[in-house]
């Protein structure tokens, strides 16, 4: 006797119908799961297939409620009531006069004068308020100088003098060996106020130390807090303090307090290297725990395009740690709008009530003092819906997915080896029907990219960098139809006589496969992420498994419906915060990619991504419904409309809405070029307005404000210069390619850069070694670009040797703060044998360029001009430059 499992193909007597004919045709509901048969025969069972209208509107709202409850939970920023411990207002206090003196670049007055005045100020008064507690308090202002190479934006050496560290040493009076470092930066990008990134971290942490000083009874351990001053600068004051402080070699590991974002909750998106007793601590005494682990291994990657001081603590310090940072609203991440009163009360609530409770469990945790001792192994960490963290060591998680990828291989064994099946039948069914879905999944993603495409050769890239939702109704419905579309037509054409309910079943068994590949896949990567798939295979098995009574008999009925997806809630809440999660952090980021990357392109790939993983388990209704030519028709509408309005322009991208500002980011240098020969003369001279869009739309929607900002004045990039001839300030010009060159006047700073060559020697081993001097500003790129045949061999950076060639050129980023000295470097290069005749001069191309972000030197007469002519939705970030070329 034939199983109910079986795949079993009718043969009709009529014409096939699967249930468009009316719904209230009684066998197409019972009788003959939406095929005519001869109506003769009895059906040999009775099982419901759902009505298209009531299909579509239980997904849509289970999908609704899901999506309802990971924003509502993202919105209870302090879950409970507080301690009391942790006084947010006064924080906020903080907050507001660290940004009411204006942005803070490295050694600008503002960063190394009045903001550590102020820090000193407020560490002073709790010291003396704690003075008769029973911890001491010792405060440290450190001016270090170093240099290292990092593989950060393709790889650069950094090169720092005299930048700014406050460390606060608070431990028992009768001493600590072991300390734990709490982090955050008081300095900040150019032209922006920081709140964000990262005043309100050390608000934040200020109060934490005023409330530890507060404390009756003795700490077990030591805190380091640092305030440091030099972290946009890439990371160089915790350089400095890790690899050159007397109190680092105490740290046993650190807390490090960063943004992303402006405001909301603060996530824990890295932790370790290994040392799971970090995460196990984070768990226990968080008073509102946000974490996960995916998104620790998504920032380890290296797709997102940031780092923070984490990296140097790791990698120079050899110390475990724990990364936060604020990640909700990237579209204002390091722009004017990052103001204090953008960040809600409760958010810097909820990062004090957790900083200071975590601080407090490790500083009385005995695994401090010997943290190496619990170095084994990762963890898996993951937070429902910022209510509870999940946390266990990935080799339980390895066992885990294990068992659950054993218990799908149990599963579908079990069925192919069912009467009926014989002879590898089901196999062969399940091995076609996983092919539709693969296919589906290729033909959707090749259907919407074409979309996107199109979209951006109409010159409407980016219209939903307001409109989010614009993007769903766009390039989702265009993923879901396909997708449905593509899965009807194997319904019909492909398995035209197969019984429905069977097709829904099968269908299910491959969403399982599938996922069951992907996490034993992710397993055998060690990857802690192979979480997720472990419970997009644990929960849909054990629901079908529950319900597998109720489906055997009554088919796809409303209980069963109901109760399946019911059985997907949690999984499924929990994937759908992480898309949140995936969207919160990459569609700002797409607004200062570059001119290189299509946006639409990538933005289209992650809904076709997002709709690909969250239809999995619903592939199973497509074959449980009598009809889908409405829901077809409904998405086919709406795409349509959408696609309408975004080519007609009506989705302007940016916004300059003082609640919601979308700003699109331009830089502009007002620069000075001038270029040298072998004989130091003056080969050349110019200057103009340097442009750089940092988003793919380039001055499309500028040019129309600003005519004379067109492609007559694009720039060429010249390969015989160093990146370009232009003076960039960090190594990212393969992100913008597309610049523009404007005529103006002769800048003339008053600090002019001195640069000069102090010494040429020959060494016996045939290399030559060159000395310079350089005198400026703060802020300093130089470039090193040797010759054709020409290499160099050492020189006075990082651990002694070069680095990081980025296509036959280096990068060195300089800065320094107050009262810094002359700027003394040199470097050995080993001629080239055969000289290029064709090539550059000489044996190297050497240039530096000058970055004036403060004081009277960093704007221009031409500059102001301009800028007032940029419109309101644009934030045009400006300073003065200039670049000299030398060769030798």
């Amino acid at each position: 006797m034939e199983s109910d499992t079986t795949i079993r193909r009718i043969k009709t007597f009529g014409t096939q119908n699967n249930g468009s004919q009316g719904n209230h045709d009684s066998r197409d509901q019972w009788g003959n799961n939406g095929y005519s048969s001869d109506p003769k025969k009895k059906p040999e069972v009775s099982l419901y297939l759902l009505r298209e209208g009531l299909a579509a509107s239980m997904v849509f709202v289970f999908i609704l409620v899901l999506w309802g409850l990971v924003h509502f939970s993202l919105q209870q920023l302090v879950i409970g009531k507080s301690t009391g411990e942790f006084n947010a207002i006064r924080a906020r206090r903080h907050l507001e006069r660290i940004t009411s003196v204006g942005p803070r670049p490295v050694g600008s007055r503002e960063n190394e004068v009045l903001t550590v005045n102020y820090l000193l100020e407020q560490i002073e008064h709790i010291r003396s308020e704690s003075v008769h507690g029973p911890h001491r308090l010792t405060v440290d202002v450190q001016r270090p100088t170093g240099s290292f190479s990092i593989d950060f934006l393709g790889g650069f050496t950094s090169f720092y003098d005299r930048v700014t560290n406050i460390a606060v040493k608070f431990e028992p009076k009768t001493g600590a060996q072991h300390l734990m470092l709490a982090n955050c930066h008081f300095d900040t990008v150019a032209n922006s106020p920081g709140a964000s990134d990262d005043a309100v971290s050390c608000a934040v942490m200020l109060e934490v130390l005023h409330s530890l000083a507060n404390l009756s009874t003795p700490l077990l351990h030591g805190v380091v807090f640092l305030f440091n001053g030099a972290e946009e600068n890439i990371l160089q004051a915790s350089h400095g303090f890790i690899t050159q402080h007397p109190w680092a070699k105490q740290v046993r590991a650190f807390i490090n307090l960063e943004a992303a974002g402006v405001g909301g909750k603060e996530v824990v998106f890295q932790t370790g290297p290994e040392n799971p007793w970090l995460v196990q601590a984070y768990v226990q005494a968080a008073k509102h725990p946000f974490a996960s682990v995916v998104g620790q291994e998504v920032f380890q990657s290296g797709i997102i395009p940031s780092d923070t001081d984490f990296r140097i603590y790791r990698d120079f310090g050899n110390i475990p740690g724990i990364d936060l940072a604020f990640i909700e609203n990237g579209y204002i991440y390091h722009t004017k709008y990052d103001t204090a009163d953008r960040i809600l009360t409760d958010s810097i609530q909820r990062a004090g009530d957790n900083i200071l409770a975590v601080l407090k469990h490790l500083v009385m945790s005995e695994k401090l003092a010997d943290s190496s001792e619990y170095r084994h192994g990762n963890m898996v960490f993951f937070d429902l819906l910022g209510v509870v963290v999940v946390a266990y060591p990935a080799r339980v998680g390895t066992i885990l997915n294990y068992m659950v990828a054993a218990a799908t291989l149990i599963y579908l064994v079990k069925k192919a080896s069912l009467p009926g099946n014989g002879g590898g039948r089901y196999v062969r069914e399940l091995a076609y029907a996983t092919g539709v879905v693969v296919l589906s999944w290729f033909v959707t993603l090749l259907t919407v990219l074409i979309v996107a495409l199109v979209v951006t050769l109409l010159g409407r890239s980016m219209f939903w960098y307001s409109h989010f939702y614009a993007s769903i109704c766009l390039y989702g419905t265009a993923a879901t139809g396909k997708m449905i579309l593509i899965h009807t037509l194997a319904k019909n054409l492909y398995y035209g006589g197969v019984r429905l309910v069977e097709l829904g079943e099968l269908y299910f068994d491959v969403s399982l496969l599938l996922w069951c590949c992907s996490l034993v896949w992710m397993t055998q990567q060690d990857l802690c992420s192979a979480y997720v798939p472990m419970l997009m295979v644990a929960f849909p098995l054990a629901t079908k498994l529950l319900l597998t009574r109720e489906f055997k008999h009554r088919g796809a009925s409303v209980k069963y419906s109901v109760l399946y997806m019911l059985g997907l809630a949690l999984p499924y809440v929990h994937f759908m915060f992480l898309i949140w999660v995936v969207f919160e952090i990459f569609t700002p980021i797409l607004g200062r990619s570059g001119t290189e990357i299509p946006p639409d392109v990538v933005l289209a790939s992650l809904v076709t991504l997002a709709t690909i993983f969250l239809s999995s388990f619903f592939l199973h209704f497509i074959y449980l419904v009598r009809s889908t030519k409405w829901i077809l028709a409904s998405l086919a509408s709406v795409f349509l409309i959408t696609f309408l309005l975004v080519s007609s322009g009506l989705m302007f991208p940016y916004s300059a809405d003082p609640d919601s500002p979308r700003p699109k980011r331009v830089f502009l240098q007002h620069t000075t070029r001038t270029f040298h020969n072998l004989n130091g003369q003056v080969e050349s001279r110019d200057s103009g307005l340097w442009i750089n869009s940092f988003d793919y739309t380039a001055m499309n929607h500028i040019t129309p404000h600003i005519p004379e900002i067109n492609d007559t004045v694009r720039t060429q990039c010249r390969d015989d210069r160093p990146f370009c001839g232009y003076p960039w300030f960090l190594p990212v010009k393969f992100l913008s390619k597309k610049n523009w060159y404007l005529p103006a006047p002769e800048v003339s700073p008053s600090l002019p850069v001195e640069f000069s060559l102090v010494s040429k020697e020959y060494n016996s081993w045939g290399t030559v070694k060159m000395t310079f001097q350089v005198q400026g500003p703060s802020h300093m790129s130089l470039y090193l670009m040797p010759h054709r045949g020409a290499s160099l061999s050492t020189w006075s950076f990082g651990d002694g040797t070069p680095q990081f060639d980025l296509n036959g050129e280096y990068f060195i980023f300089y800065s320094h703060g107050l009262d810094a000295p002359i700027w003394t470097f040199w470097f050995e290069i080993q001629p080239p044998r055969d000289p290029d005749p064709s090539g550059p001069e000489g044996m190297i191309s050497v240039a530096i360029s000058s970055h004036y972000f403060f004081g009277e030197d960093q704007r221009t007469a031409q500059l102001v001009e301009i800028l007032h002519r940029f419109p309101a939705w644009a934030f045009p970030s400006s300073w003065v430059s200039t670049y000299d070329m030398y060769r030798y």
